[in-house]
């Protein structure tokens, strides 16, 4: 299994050349099938999606914001 913020969002198999990656969240769908040459690097990228996914949205920061 592979989790993100404490949520199984998908799964891991290895294969011959690495781990190919299993989405079971639709955040994560932009991974599927995707295979990764080892389980750090496919881990890095998990967290980078789970990251970007807690941002707030754009027009909710910045000077753009304080513009009425």
């Amino acid at each position: 299994m592979v989790e993100a913020d404490r949520k199984v969002v998908g799964l891991a198999v290895r294969i011959p050349g690495g781990f190919k990656f299993f989405s079971s969240d639709p955040d994560f769908k932009k991974i599927d099938a995707e295979i990764f040459p080892r389980a750090r690097t496919m881990a890095r990228r998990v967290a980078e999606i789970a990251r970007a996914r807690r941002l707030p949205f754009a027009s909710e920061v910045g000077p753009a914001s304080s513009m009425h």
